[in-house]
């Protein structure tokens, strides 16, 4: 078989001192095969280079969450119970797919706006018998004002297309007091952590930490911002449909 994933073990457990399991390497790889043959209806991703996509989706994808994979319970999360994940405009399945694979214990919500995207998804599913994960079709800013989704989440993952205020006001919402969103970024300056400082403030919450990382084989730097939920968001975010990347905070 020609598209075969590097195993890449000793990259794993150097700069995540995580590796996966023979079942989990299995998981990727038939997500690899499915991501390639979804690719020939939908436009899912141009990455298709077995290596890159290691980098970019999968090693990427865990990256966000290392806080969570280096200990149990999570030091990050308030209770031991198993937490909820959200996984904001999942597209393709990242970085959500690739952490309800190494993290069976937690429950994770994939929303995406596209139907025939989270359709896609929940064929992902099935194939790689994942029962800890469930699919969404939405918008964020309806969704957050939904009283099933409204606080109802632990951990809310975006990988970032527009501002980080945007995103913000996406996952914050969400989000129990005391939750985390996980906001997946590339390039980042102390600009953007100003205008960011004022629109979190606004939302409910702080922002705990930047983090700043390269990633292993092309040594692109990428970022990453985790922001603390710590008290309720004011009812009216998310603002309505569009508002948010129009008139961001």
């Amino acid at each position: 078989m020609t598209n075969l994933l590097p195993e890449m073990a000793e990259i794993w457990q150097q700069t995540l001192n995580w590796q996966p399991t023979v079942q989990q390497q299995a998981q990727f790889q038939r997500l690899y095969e499915l991501i390639l043959e979804g690719n020939r209806q939908l436009n899912l991703t141009r990455i298709t280079d077995p290596q890159e996509f290691w980098e970019k989706h999968l090693w990427d994808s865990l990256r966000g969450i290392a806080p969570l994979l280096l200990c149990s319970p999570a030091p990050l999360l308030p209770a031991p119970c198993p937490p909820a994940l959200i996984d904001i405009g999942t597209g393709a399945g990242f970085p959500g797919i690739p952490v309800t694979i190494t993290l069976p214990n937690c429950t994770i919500t994939l929303l995406d706006s596209t139907r025939k995207k989270i359709t896609f998804l929940d064929n992902i599913l099935t194939e790689l018998a994942l029962t800890n994960a469930k699919t969404l079709v939405g918008r964020a800013e309806e969704i957050g004002q939904h009283p099933q989704h409204r606080q109802a989440y632990d951990i809310a993952l975006i990988r970032a297309v527009g501002a980080a205020s945007v995103c913000a006001e996406y996952t914050l919402p969400l989000l129990k007091q005391g939750g985390l969103a996980i906001i997946y970024r590339g390039n980042w300056t102390e600009d953007e952590t100003t205008a960011l400082q004022n629109a979190v403030n606004q939302l409910g919450g702080v922002i705990e930490s930047i983090e700043q990382f390269t990633t292993p084989l092309s040594h692109s730097i990428r970022h990453c911002l985790y922001l603390r939920k710590v008290t309720n968001t004011p009812a009216n975010f998310p603002r309505a449909v569009g508002i948010p990347t129009q008139k961001s905070l």
